[in-house]
C-alpha cells in the first residue's frame, strides 16, 4: 500500500502567495519561496504552485519563483499557470520543478498532454481540473462541469469524461479541485473525488475545502484520493503539516513520517 501524501498549495498572484474562497476575494499572505521553505521544513511530501492569473492574463510563467524555490527546498514540486507549450514545460523543469500542471491549456489543446508525456514522461504531467457542480444534462451527465481560466469560463465539458480522456492522452496524475468547496474549510467534495478516483487508474489529488485533519482523513480513506491538497488550514496557522500527518498516522492512514 502506497503512502498517502500531504501537499500544501501555494496560489501565486503578482509574485505573492494569495488565498481566496471559491476563486474570489483573494488576499495576499506571503512570499511563495519563504512559504515553500517553511512547508518543506514542516515535513510536507510535495508542494504545488499555481500562478492563478497567468492564463487569464495571458502572461508568461513565473520562472524566477520556480528557480528560487528549487534552490531552497528538496522535495518534489509542481508548477501550473501560464503553461501553453512543451517549451514552456521544458523551461519550468529546467528551472527545478519535478512536475508540470496543465489546466486551461489542456482543455483548449488536449494534445499538449500527450506531447508533454512523450517529451518528459507521464509522471511529469499533472492534469489540473477545476470543477463546478451543475445540473446533470446530456452534455454533462455526471453533473460536474469543467471550468477554466481561474473559474471564469464554463466549458460544457463533463468532468468524468475529461478525467478518463486525460489519462488516455498520457496524464500521470490528476489534481481535482472543487470550485464549490475551495477555501470554505468545510471539507472536500467527496462525491466528486470518489467518482474520479474510481474512474481512473492514475493518482488523484483532492483539492478544495480542507479545514480539519478529519476532512483529509475522510478524503484519503473514504473517497480514494491518493493525496490531499491543503492551503487555508495551514496558511493561517490553524494546523501544522506535522500535526496533520500525526493525526492521519494515528487514524490508520499510511503516511511518510520524518520524525
Amino acid at each position: 500500500m502506497l503512502s498517502k501524501r500531504i501537499i500544501p498549495c501555494l496560489d501565486v498572484r503578482e509574485g505573492k502567495t494569495t488565498k481566496g474562497i471559491k476563486f474570489k476575494n483573494n488576499i495576499d499572505i506571503g512570499d511563495p519561496v519563504a512559504m515553500a521553505r517553511f512547508y518543506y521544513e514542516q515535513g510536507a511530501d510535495e508542494l504545488v504552485f499555481y500562478d492563478i492569473t497567468a492564463s487569464s492574463d495571458k502572461r508568461d510563467i513565473m520562472i524566477d519563483v520556480v528557480r528560487r524555490t528549487a534552490e531552497n527546498i528538496f522535495i518534489p514540486f509542481s508548477v501550473g499557470g501560464g503553461i501553453r507549450t512543451v517549451e514552456d514545460m521544458r523551461r519550468v523543469l529546467l528551472a527545478g520543478a519535478e512536475k508540470i500542471s496543465v489546466n486551461s491549456a489542456a482543455v483548449k489543446n488536449p494534445r499538449i498532454i500527450t506531447d508533454g508525456a512523450l517529451a518528459f514522461g507521464n509522471q511529469c504531467i499533472v492534469l489540473g481540473m477545476d470543477v463546478k457542480k451543475v445540473k446533470a444534462s446530456t452534455a454533462i451527465p455526471s453533473g460536474y462541469e469543467i471550468v477554466i481560466n481561474g473559474g471564469r469560463t464554463h466549458m460544457g465539458i463533463d468532468a468524468l469524461w475529461w478525467a478518463r480522456e486525460a489519462e488516455r492522452l498520457g496524464a500521470g496524475e490528476i489534481c481535482l479541485n472543487s470550485i464549490d468547496a475551495d477555501g470554505t474549510k468545510e471539507g472536500y467534495e467527496m462525491t466528486l473525488t470518489r467518482m474520479i478516483s474510481e474512474a481512473v487508474t492514475i493518482p488523484v489529488i483532492a483539492s478544495g475545502g480542507a479545514g480539519t485533519p478529519e476532512h483529509i482523513r475522510a478524503v484519503l480513506a473514504d473517497a480514494g484520493a491518493d493525496a490531499g491538497l491543503i492551503a487555508s488550514m495551514t496558511h493561517f496557522g490553524t494546523y501544522t503539516v506535522q500535526q496533520i500527518k500525526e493525526y492521519l498516522h494515528q487514524s490508520g492512514v499510511k503516511m511518510r513520517m520524518a520524525w
